[in-house]
């Protein structure tokens, strides 16, 4: 039977595909394994080496021979194992809580938790740097999120405060980051909990068994009062070796979750096989103090030759900026004969890749002498390139950096005079994708914000120019036109690489939720490039409900500003109100005569380039 014809599907997702490898986002399943094509394994979580210890083994194939392979129906119509009740408690024994639950993976135990507790009316405070599970739980739960900056108590707390009067409230955050590898301020968010009412959940995922008085976890390494806490996730597929997650709190909990959470309710229990390795690791893991030395000594020589962090845990990130400068570094570690993977967006944001370390017990100190050494020429380069500018080689292309949003409230509240100041201090070009009206706001940032460089200010004209001064959709209509998301990807890609190395200031149409296409906002667009966002808001009374709904709304999508604009004049009350949900808040307002030399002066005064150019990168 011939192959059918690749669809509009089949077609679109091609196209997308395509690129991502363009950009080195590619991924593929290769080299899958325990020790992939004979590495050393500097990049699985297999942190105690568990995973192929014989008692481990030994026993998930006894209880797969005693119970069967699989885990046959949901628990609550009699699937699983007779044994998961017994590693339950043993799970709950070790760390302390009333009860634990066990579900088939860590992800599955966050979305389960979150919605199973959290709901309409409650207020779920989450670390900017979450794991996307327990967004995604966040989400599924449809309770009101505010996002406080990564590792930031005191943040946490003004939330937390300003959330008074929901019916719960809920701290998230995981306890040795993923990708990060560094540690939560525990005590000090248990204490904010305690003061405001608050509830804390920690996923303990990548602190289990590495950190804590026996193993713990993060928590129980911080000291912090466990009267705030509400449950912990702990991940059975790290540390443990095995798979599968735990929900451990108390038995009030862990009762609810058995009758309302749909993600234990409604999917197959954990298989026998995995349920009797965890009996053995669980009890492995509390007695591996040796190995927890081992972990921490290896850790911290590896960060000591990279410049990092001194590492929490066993995870030492090692920043290297671009996706491609990435890869080619895990590539060459790769033909020394060490596996470290690359990671890019959207596991990281964009321009922030690194090769992510991981550091096992049972390597040897000469294993980790091949890694520094051979990390010193890859390091050498990077520090090289970020000492300052370097002449591009003949013919080759520049490498783009990430576009810069400006993203308004609303029409007419001072987008494009923000506009112009922004591209003048960063020195950067800019590009108007859809106009609409008579005005020409790419005429208005070239007068404003002069050249760059020996370049125009403005790299191209609008990729859809329309003469009715109305939202996108409606002014391409009354054209006989129809917007294509597509077009739009695709120029901001060209006109970024255009722009580079210079970067490229985008400027959106009115406001944020403004359709392009019936279906497709200018909000959707942003969620799908991820670009670095400046929002720009009017200073005036009756303006911050409107502001703050956008902020809630961007944060919906995973999206902060690194900077808010208020332009007008100076109004205190709504920038002391604004200025806890944005990293940096400037007020820029009404310039006569409004010219360069206006824009310069206030520019003078106000260092927003370093402010955006240190903001959020989204991946």
């Amino acid at each position: 039977m011939g192959r059918a014809e690749p669809n509009d599907l089949d077609r679109a997702l091609r196209a997308e595909i395509t690129d991502w490898r363009r950009r080195g986002l590619g991924r593929s399943l290769a080299g899958e394994g325990l020790r992939p094509a004979g590495l050393v394994d500097f990049t699985s979580n297999d942190y105690l080496g568990l995973a192929g210890h014989p008692a481990v083994c030994a026993a998930a194939a006894r209880a797969a021979v005693e119970h069967g392979a699989g885990g046959r129906a949901a628990r609550l119509l009699g699937g699983g194992s007779p044994e998961t009740s017994t590693v339950e408690g043993m799970l709950a024994d070790w760390l302390g809580p009333e009860a634990a639950l066990l579900l088939p993976s860590g992800y599955q135990a966050n979305l389960t938790l979150m919605a199973a507790i959290a709901g309409p009316g409650d207020v779920v405070v989450s670390d900017a740097d979450n794991h996307a599970s327990l967004i995604d739980g966040i989400r599924l739960s449809r309770a009101r999120v505010r996002v406080f900056r990564h590792g930031d108590a005191d943040h946490a707390a003004r939330l937390m405060q300003e959330a008074r009067g929901a019916r719960r409230i809920f701290c998230v955050t995981e306890s040795i980051f993923s990708m990060g590898g560094d540690m939560a301020p525990l005590a000090a968010l248990s204490e904010a909990c305690s003061r405001h009412g608050a509830g804390l959940i920690v996923d303990e995922a990548h602190a289990l068994g590495v950190v804590g008085p026996a193993g713990r976890g993060g928590f129980a390494a911080s000291g912090a009062e466990p009267e705030p806490l509400v449950a912990q996730i702990l991940t059975g597929g790290k540390a443990l070796g095995a798979a599968g997650a735990f929900i451990a709190g108390s038995r009030s909990l862990v009762d609810s979750i058995v009758h309302k959470g749909r993600g234990f309710m409604f999917t197959t229990a954990v298989a026998p096989a995995v349920v009797g390795a965890l009996r053995a690791s669980i009890e492995l893991a509390a007695e591996s103090e040796a190995a927890r030395q081992t972990l921490r000594e290896h850790a911290t020589r590896i960060a000591t030759a990279a410049g990092s962090p001194e590492p929490a845990a066993a995870i030492v990130p090692i920043l290297l900026g671009g996706a491609r400068r990435a890869v080619e570094a895990a590539d060459a570690l790769r033909d020394r004969g060490l596996g470290v993977r690359a990671v890019r967006e959207p596991t990281v944001p964009s321009g922030a890749a690194q090769l992510r370390v991981t550091c096992h017990a049972g390597h040897r100190a000469g294993d980790v002498d091949d890694l520094i050494g051979a990390l010193v020429p890859i390091l050498s380069d990077s520090r090289a390139e970020d000492s300052g500018p370097v002449e591009p080689q003949a013919g080759a292309p520049a490498e783009p950096t990430d576009p810069y949003f400006i993203v308004g409230t609303d029409t007419d509240i001072g987008k494009t005079v923000a506009a112009a100041a922004v591209a003048r201090a960063l020195n950067a070009r800019y590009w108007k994708p859809v106009q609409t009206g008579e005005d020409s706001d790419s005429e208005t940032v070239e007068r404003l914000a002069g050249p760059a460089g020996l370049a125009d200010r403005v790299i191209a004209p609008p990729a859809y120019e329309y003469p009715l001064p109305a939202s996108p959709h409606t002014a391409a209509a009354a054209a006989g036109e129809v917007i294509d998301p597509e077009v739009l990807h695709a120029s901001l890609g060209a006109r970024v690489a255009e722009a580079a190395p210079a970067p490229l200031v985008v400027e959106l149409a009115g406001g944020l939720q403004v359709p392009l296409t019936p279906a497709f906002t200018q909000a959707d667009w942003l969620a799908r490039e991820r670009p670095r966002i400046v929002l720009v808001a009017r200073s005036a009374l009756g303006t911050l409900n409107h502001t703050l709904l956008t902020l809630e709304a961007l944060r919906a999508r995973r999206l902060t500003p690194s900077a808010l604009i208020l332009v007008g004049d100076p109004h205190a009350e709504n920038a002391a109100t604004l200025a806890a949900h944005v990293p940096h808040l400037f007020e820029l307002p009404i310039l006569a005569p409004l010219d360069r030399a206006a824009i310069d002066g206030w520019l003078a005064d106000h260092p927003i380039a370093e402010a955006i150019r240190g903001g959020t990168k989204h991946g």
